[in-house]
C-alpha cells in the first residue's frame, strides 16, 4: 500500500533536517561570511556567497545520532593576478583568515581538496568553496591536491534538480532524501556519495513517462517505487561503472567520486531495495504493508498524530543568486 501519510511523518519527524538547525546553518554561514569579508587580506577578493550540495538543493537530511551535519557555501572571489599559477592559494588565503580569526581561530579548521572546512562541536560543519569566474570566461573551483581549476558550474546543476523535481510534482527532492536517509542510517550503499545518488536518480525522472502515465510521480512512494526500479533496471544493463557526466553541462564527470567496488555495491544494494520498495507497496493488507514499509525505513515510519506538525521544509521565497538567503554538501 501507498501509506502516503505515513511517508509524510517519516519525513518531517525522522529525515528531514529540522528548521531550528536550518535557521542555525543560515545564521552561521552568514557570520562566516562577514568575517571573510571584513578581513583585512582577502575581504577585498570576496564577491558573494551562495548555497552549494544539499543545501541548495533541499536533499539535506538529518545526521545519525549525535554526527555533525554538513553543508557547502560558494564563496565568491575575484581573481588575484599574483596567483594566477598557484589556484591552491585561493583555499590556503581562506583558512589563513579563518586561523586569524578571534573566534574561528580557536574553533577546528582545516583545508580539503576543495574547500576550507569549520567544524561547530557535537552540531554542524561548513564546506567552504571557492569559485571564481575566470577573464577567459571559465567558472571554476580550485583542486587543491593537484594545484589546478576544475570547472564547474552549480547553478546549473541547481536548476537541472529543480527541472526534474518540477517534473516529479515535488516529489524527486523528497525521494533523495529517503535514499540518503537509508545509506547513512540504516547502513545501506555505504560509500556512494550523495552528488552521484542525486544525479542518478535525477536522471530517471523523464517527461516520457509522464505522458505515457501522469500519475507517474504522482506521490513519495509511487515516485520512490519508480525511481528506485527504473535506476535498478539501468544499473543492470551496466555492470561496470559507467562514466556520470554532470548534468549542468560543465563538461565534467563525477567518475572521480567511486570506485569499481563501491559502484558493485551500490548496483547491488539498489537491487535488493527495488524488491523490498515494491513489495511493501504491493501488498494490499494495510498492518502487513506497515511491517514491511517498517522493514525498509525503521520506526519512524508510522501513521499520523492527531494533531498536525509544521512541516520542516516550508516553501522557500525566490534567493538572489549571489546571497544566501533563508530559504535553504556538494556530496
Amino acid at each position: 500500500m501507498k501509506l502516503t501519510d505515513y511517508f509524510n511523518v517519516l519525513l518531517e519527524d525522522t529525515v528531514n533536517l529540522g528548521q531550528v538547525k536550518l535557521d542555525s546553518l543560515d545564521s552561521r554561514v552568514e557570520a562566516v561570511y562577514k568575517a571573510l569579508k571584513a578581513d583585512e587580506q582577502i575581504g577585498h577578493l570576496i564577491l558573494g556567497k551562495t548555497p552549494q550540495g544539499s543545501w541548495a538543493h533541499k536533499t539535506i537530511i538529518n545526521p545519525v545520532g549525535s554526527n555533525e551535519f554538513d553543508a557547502d557555501f560558494m564563496l565568491d572571489m575575484s581573481e588575484n593576478a599574483d596567483w594566477s599559477d598557484d589556484p591552491k592559494k585561493y583555499i590556503e588565503e581562506v583558512y589563513a583568515a579563518l586561523h586569524r580569526h578571534s573566534t574561528y581561530g580557536n574553533m577546528p579548521h582545516s583545508r580539503k581538496c576543495r574547500c576550507v572546512r569549520l567544524v561547530y562541536a557535537n552540531s554542524m560543519h561548513l564546506d567552504i568553496v571557492p569559485r571564481l569566474n575566470l577573464a577567459d570566461g571559465r567558472e571554476v573551483i580550485v583542486n587543491r591536491d593537484d594545484n589546478a581549476w576544475e570547472l564547474t558550474d552549480p547553478q546549473g546543476f541547481t536548476d537541472w534538480m529543480k527541472s526534474k523535481d518540477a517534473l516529479a510534482k515535488g516529489n524527486l527532492r523528497k525521494v533523495i532524501r529517503l535514499m540518503k536517509y537509508l545509506r547513512d542510517h540504516k547502513n545501506s550503499f555505504t560509500g556512494t556519495r550523495s552528488i552521484l545518488l542525486t544525479t542518478l536518480l535525477g536522471e530517471q525522472v523523464t517527461e516520457l513517462r509522464t505522458l505515457l502515465d501522469p500519475g507517474y510521480y504522482s506521490d513519495v512512494p509511487t515516485t520512490l517505487l519508480h525511481l528506485v526500479k527504473d535506476l535498478d533496471a539501468w544499473l543492470q544493463a551496466r555492470p561496470t561503472k559507467p562514466s556520470i557526466p554532470d548534468p549542468s553541462g560543465s563538461g565534467v564527470t563525477f567518475d572521480h567520486r567511486w570506485e569499481q567496488s563501491t559502484y558493485s555495491y551500490f548496483r547491488d544494494r539498489i537491487r535488493v531495495h527495488a524488491a523490498e520498495i515494491e513489495e511493501a507497496h504491493e501488498e494490499e493488507d494495510k498492518e502487513r504493508s506497515i511491517e514491511l514499509w517498517q522493514g525498509i525505513f525503521g520506526d519512524g515510519f508510522k501513521a499520523p498524530a492527531t494533531s498536525s506538525s509544521s512541516a520542516k521544509f516550508p516553501a522557500a521565497a525566490p534567493a538572489a543568486a549571489s546571497t544566501v538567503g533563508r530559504s535553504g554538501r556538494a556530496g
